[in-house]
This record gives structure tokens, sequence and C-alpha cells, in this order.
């Protein structure tokens, strides 16, 4: 009876286990599909476009990267370094300082503690549209439109951030670590720099990458601040692109010009990918 219920409790895990991977398959599939699909109108021309959807690749992808790349509207290499510059800046400040305010509620104990930690948490819940206009009066007053740092120092601020490395630090950081190198005499920024952003490594790798991809597709604020064509950045120029004449309209472009905007993107994930699921999981444990 017992070696039959056992029987019956393995074929149904190996059941189930079956299940979720055709189910993840088809999922992973479906997210791909779309990508598969702007890369293969990538490589094929506007009048091709015209004639419907194809699997297979088309024939104008040297024409259309010649074309992405001649155009002087629409300086791609300039808007490249643009969001590279930026997104990978912001990523950097975003996450080091927000470990660093992570780490101090998390360490310290001090009056308003649990006041500021919901502080931080509501401005998350503000649209940053409703804060759009203040923004922009504040940085034409303080000379600073059309410029890159008000794209830059905001971003340091961020509360989804700050909230991920809290949750992460209550279940990875134990508070008796940290007495331990004070007592051995460290100071407080040496605690933090050598043995806590040590410990957060996958966290940081995470938020990191998220932070970089938010900034490299943001589009509402830059868009609002840059005018120079020079200082644009890709998701600008893309929608710029989208906005031609439509006589002039080359979707083989515009789909090329897309492709090679996501390509960084695409490629910076395959490489952390590993990071991902690991600060994920790691996150989601506690000790």
């Amino acid at each position: 009876m017992n070696e039959t219920k056992k029987k019956t409790k393995g074929v149904s895990v190996h059941t189930r286990r079956v299940l979720s991977y055709i189910v993840l398959a088809i999922a992973t599939l479906i997210c791909l599909f779309w990508f598969y699909v702007l890369f293969i109108n990538a490589t094929r021309s506007n009048a091709a476009l015209k004639q419907g959807f194809t699997v297979i690749p088309g024939t104008a992808l040297v024409k259309n990267v010649k074309s992405v790349f001649s155009d002087n509207h629409l300086p791609l290499f300039n808007g490249l370094l643009n969001s590279l510059i930026i997104a990978s800046i912001t990523a950097a400040l975003s996450t080091y300082f927000s470990t660093m305010t992570a780490f101090a509620i998390h360490a310290y104990d001090f009056k308003l503690k649990k006041f500021f930690f919901t502080f931080i948490l509501a401005i998350m819940m503000i649209p940053t549209q409703v804060t759009a206009l203040g923004f922009l009066d504040l940085i034409r007053k303080m000379k600073l439109d059309d410029n890159a740092i008000p794209l830059i120092i905001p971003a340091i601020a961020a509360p989804s951030v700050f909230f991920y490395m809290k949750q992460f630090m209550d279940g990875s950081l134990p508070k008796e670590l940290l007495e331990s190198a004070r007592i051995d005499g460290a100071g407080e920024f040496k605690i933090f720099n050598k043995i806590a952003l040590p410990l957060m490594k996958p966290a940081i790798a995470v938020q990191a990458i998220f932070s970089f991809v938010a900034s490299w597709n943001n589009y509402f604020i830059p868009a609002l601040v840059l005018k120079t064509q020079n200082k644009k950045t890709l998701p600008i120029l893309i929608a710029q692109l989208r906005s031609e004449d439509f006589s002039k309209f080359d979707m083989g472009k515009v789909y090329m010009f897309i492709a090679l905007a996501i390509l960084p993107v695409v490629i910076i994930y395959l490489v952390l990918s590993k990071n991902i699921v690991g600060g994920m999981t790691v996150g989601s444990v506690k000790g």
C-alpha cells in the first residue's frame, strides 16, 4: 500500500514538473517571439514589410543599416553614447546611494526611523508626471535645461531600489556581523563598503541592471529636458523617426533603428542573467 502511494506520489511530482517545464517553455517562446519579429523585420525592406509578415529574414539588412547610419538628422552614435553614459552613471549612483540609505535604516536605531521608511515608500506612489512641471521650472532657474545632469542626479533617490535593498538586508545582513566589526574598531563607512556591499553583490547586480534598463528606456523626462539633437537619447530619436513624413516613412529603417537601440540591453541581460536569477533567489530567502 505504501509502495503504491509512493509510486503515485512520484508520478504526480514528475507530471507537475513536466507541465511546469511545458508552461515555462511556452511562456519563453511567447516572450522571445516579439524579439524575433523585430529582428526579422529589421532585415526587410519597406516594400516587403507592406506585404505582410514572414518568418524568413529579408535581404535588406545592409541597406537598412546604411540607411540608419547615414541619416544626419538622427545621430545614432551620439544617441547610443548619450544613453549609455546617462544609464550607466544613473545605475551606479542609484544602487550605491539607495543601498547606503537602506543600510542606515537597517543597521541603526534612531527616532523617526519608521516615519522615514514609510515616507520613502510613499514617494513611490507619486507619478513622475505630477512633478514634471515643477521639475522643469526648477532646472530652468538653475540653468540646467538641455543638460544630462537633471536626468542623473534626481535618479539617485530611487525608492524602489531602496525598498528592495532593505528587504534583502533584512534576510541576508545580520546585525551581529556589523556589531562584531564595530567591536574590532572598523568605522561605519568601512563597514558599509568592505562588509555590507560585498555581501549584497547579487542584489546590487539585479538593481543595477533594472536601473540601467529603466534609464535607457526613459523617454518622458529626457524629451522635456533635452533640446539639442546631439544630446538626445535613443528613445527620443526613435520617436522622431516614427513622426517623419509618412510619404518618406521607411519601416525597415525604423525596425533596424529599434533593433540597434535594444541590442546593448539584450547583451547586458544575457551577460548578467545569472546575477539576476541569483539575486532574486537569495533576496527571497530569509535567514
